[in-house]
């Protein structure tokens, strides 16, 4: 069949790949394939980039087929690591070899027109391979801060999925490109993408095959953390916000109470109430909080990471770093610990 909209769908895997949104992009692709009565054309295939067995997510092994770029794929979700709250991800897993083997061929792809939707550590190497430049891109909140760091030409947002246009280096070819920012985050990205392709029409009868009402707008926000109860005062609320919003040049306790219309004795209360803790505690836990994403997720070095989140200089920011985490910026980097320590970065004196 020559119609484009029926080309076929593959889910390529990277090491570690999650499972859950390899799940979603399987049971996502092969409803359309069952309701559009296609099985041969849209039922999605399970690629790597060599194939044979890739070790996926909790203890998921998949036997895979090698990646042919060239083929005329319609769609190819790729699905990487799921990110961490204190190690984000980076496709740690690939060799150099292999990671610019797949740029190559995600570059390939698009210049194909080949549809992208990429989640997890995959989002990262999208942007490596320059496809994400001047657009907009999803993460999970707890690595927006280092991709940020790392790749500034990504236009990054916290919102649970984005829909754009890819283009090769050199601009001649375009395609669409999704990222998400989970596997769940994966299903809504899927379902815009069908009703865009194939009819809204079909989006009704395809939402109650996965257990859902409906399809969640990109522009929604992430669910976070949050520690606070729902009756927490607001201006409790405004000064967390203030805090999150000048970590790398701190505010006085004194300005924060200020600027949210309590004395600081008031703002002090509030703190002990709702969280246990003096404003100034919190708000040096976030900065450290931040400090030990960066360090961990981008490569930034130890002063500028120090300097970003609000310390004066090396040694402070090492000093209080191994007061919180028990070991010193350096440490946190060095894979063995203390013992493997790596030779010591300029801009820390510990």
């Amino acid at each position: 069949m020559s119609d484009a909209r029926y080309a076929p769908t593959a889910a390529l895997v990277l090491p570690g790949c999650s499972a859950l949104a390899l799940g979603a992009a399987l049971t996502t692709l092969q409803a359309v394939a069952d309701l559009l009565d296609q099985p041969y054309l849209l039922a999605p295939r399970v690629l790597s980039l060599r194939g044979g067995v890739v070790a996926g997510s909790g203890g998921l092994r998949l036997e895979t087929e090698p990646l042919r770029a060239e083929s005329p794929w319609g769609l190819m979700v790729v699905v990487g690591q799921e990110a961490h709250l204190d190690i984000g991800f980076d496709a740690a897993e690939l060799a150099p070899t292999e990671r610019s083997a797949l740029i190559e061929a995600l570059r390939q792809l698009v210049s194909r027109g080949c549809t992208l939707c990429a989640s997890g550590s995959a989002v990262s190497l999208l942007a490596q391979a320059g496809l994400l430049e001047g657009l907009r891109a999803a993460c999970p909140w707890s690595s927006a801060e280092a991709l940020q760091a790392e790749y500034p030409q990504v236009l990054w947002t916290t919102q649970l999925w984005t829909s754009a246009t890819a283009h090769t280096a050199a601009h001649t070819a375009a395609a669409p490109l999704l990222t998400a920012t989970s596997g769940t985050a994966l299903i809504d990205a899927l379902l815009a993408w069908i009703g865009e392709r194939h009819g809204e029409h079909l989006l009704p009868d395809l939402a109650p095959l996965l257990g859902l009402a409906r399809g969640r707008p990109g522009d929604e926000s992430q669910p976070r953390p949050n520690r606070l109860s729902q009756t927490a005062s607001p201006k409790l609320r405004e000064a967390l916000v203030l805090m999150e919003a000048n970590l790398g040049e701190p505010l006085p306790t004194e300005d924060v109470a200020r600027l949210c219309g309590v004395s600081r004795r008031q703002l002090e209360r509030l703190f002990k109430r709702h969280l246990d803790t003096l404003p100034s505690r919190h708000y040096l836990e976030l900065r450290l909080q931040r400090a030990r994403r960066l360090l961990l997720q981008s490569g930034q070095s130890i002063l500028q990471v120090g300097l970003s989140c609000g310390f004066s200089s090396g040694p402070h920011f090492s000093n209080a770093y191994k007061a919180r985490f028990g070991r010193t910026p350096r440490e946190e980097r060095s894979p063995g610990g203390p013992a493997e320590a790596s030779p010591r970065d300029p801009g820390e004196d510990s």
